[in-house]
C-alpha cells in the first residue's frame, strides 16, 4: 500500500524566530487512521496547514498522494478535505446552503451537489434539519456541518483539527462513530489532530507524539502504552528526608524499570508485570527508610502516560482555556450578528 502523505525534514518558522515545527518527518499509508497528538501550541496545526498549501514551510519536502504540495497545490487541494478548529459554517445560510456554497467551490454541478448533499447530511443525521439556518444549530451539529461540507466533494484524504474540541463527552463519541464510518464506508485517509488522549487512543491506527514542534514518539498506541512498561505504580510519600535512599532500594527491585518523580512528592514507579505484587515491597522499604505513604495508585499505562514518559509533562494544563476561548468566539460571532 503507497503513502497517501510524506513529509521530510519540514521546518516551520514565524516571524519573530518562533520556531512552531523543528524538522519532523512522517508518512501515513492510504486509508489509514492518524492521530497527530500534543498540547496546544505543540505544532499540529502549523503541520497540518502545511501539508495542506495553506502555509509555507521554511524547509522540508511534503508530498500528498504522490505529488509535491509546494510545486502542484492545486491538483493536491482538489483531493483532499479539511475541517479546521474553529467551524468555517455561515450561520445566516441553511444547512443546505452551507453545503451547496462548498460544491461550487469545487466546480460540482447542481445535480451533483444534489445527490452527493443529501448522502452526506443524510450520514451526519442532518437531513431534516437542512433547511434550518446554522444560527439554530447546537455546537455538535455545526462541526458535523462543517465535516459534511469537507466531505461534498469526496476527498481522498480528510484532515481533522481537532474534530471535537469544546463539545460533550456524547457529542464527542458520535463525532468518533462518523469518523470511523468515513475510514470504513469509503477507503477515507484521515489526518487527526487532537489533545485528547481518549480520542486518539480510540481512532488512530498510528499516533505521533509532537511537543515544542519535533515528534517525540510515533507507533500504534497499544505498541507505545507497551513500550514504558507492563504496569505503573504511583506513590505519594509524606516526607524528603531519606528519600533518595528509598528510591535507590526502589529501583533495585526485580522488574522495576524506572523510578521518576513526578511532582510534589509523587513518584511513578514503572513495573515489567505484576504491579500489585509490588506494593507491598514498596511499603515495607519506605518503613525500613521511616517515611510514610500517603497514597498508593496501580493502573495499566495510557496514552497520558505515553505522553509524560516522553515529554516529562502533562498535556492537560492548556485544555480548559483553549476550550473556552473556542466557545467565547463562537458566541461573540453570533451575538455580532
Amino acid at each position: 500500500m503507497m503513502s497517501a502523505i510524506e513529509v521530510e525534514n519540514l521546518v516551520k518558522v514565524y516571524k519573530g524566530g518562533v520556531r512552531a515545527v523543528d524538522g519532523i518527518s512522517f508518512s501515513i499509508k492510504e486509508q489509514e487512521i492518524f492521530g497527530f497528538l500534543g498540547p496546544n501550541g505543540a505544532g499540529k496545526s502549523t503541520t497540518i496547514k502545511c501539508v495542506i498549501g495553506l502555509l509555507r514551510p521554511t524547509a522540508g519536502t511534503i508530498k500528498v498522494l504522490g505529488v509535491d504540495i509546494q510545486r502542484d497545490p492545486g491538483v493536491v487541494k482538489r483531493n483532499i478535505g479539511y475541517a479546521a478548529q474553529e467551524t468555517a459554517v455561515d450561520d445566516r445560510l441553511t444547512g443546505w446552503e452551507n453545503l451547496y456554497l462548498q460544491g461550487r467551490f469545487y466546480h460540482l454541478s447542481r445535480a451533483e451537489i444534489r445527490r452527493r448533499g443529501e448522502e452526506v447530511l443524510k450520514l451526519f443525521g442532518l437531513w431534516e434539519r437542512r433547511k434550518d439556518t446554522a444560527d439554530t444549530y447546537s455546537g455538535g451539529m455545526l462541526k458535523r456541518l462543517d465535516i459534511a461540507c469537507a466531505l461534498i466533494h469526496r476527498p481522498k484524504i480528510l484532515f481533522l483539527d481537532e474534530p471535537t474540541l469544546g463539545l460533550d463527552v456524547q457529542t464527542r463519541k458520535t463525532i468518533w462513530e462518523y469518523i470511523e464510518h468515513l475510514r470504513a464506508e469509503h477507503k477515507m485517509t484521515i489526518f487527526l489532530t487532537t489533545h485528547y488522549m481518549e480520542e486518539a487512543d480510540m481512532l488512530s491506527d498510528r499516533v505521533a507524539i509532537i511537543d515544542r514542534g519535533k515528534i517525540m514518539a510515533l507507533d500504534r498506541p497499544g505498541a507505545l502504552k507497551a513500550a514504558i512498561g507492563g504496569d505503573l505504580v504511583t506513590v505519594r510519600f509524606s516526607a524528603e528526608d531519606g528519600l533518595d535512599g528509598l528510591l535507590s532500594a526502589l529501583r533495585a527491585l526485580p522488574g522495576v524499570r524506572e523510578v521518576r518523580e513526578l511532582r510534589d512528592g509523587i513518584h511513578r514507579i514503572v513495573v515489567e508485570r505484576d504491579g500489585d505484587r509490588l506494593i507491598p515491597e514498596v511499603v515495607r522499604l519506605a518503613q525500613e527508610h521511616g517515611i510514610g505513604i500517603h497514597s498508593v495508585r496501580l493502573k495499566r499505562p495510557t496514552l497520558d502516560d505515553v505522553y509524560l514518559h516522553y515529554t516529562g509533562r502533562e498535556i492537560r494544563e492548556a485544555e480548559g482555556s483553549r476550550e473556552e476561548l473556542i466557545r467565547t468566539r463562537v458566541m461573540s460571532r453570533r451575538i455580532r450578528r
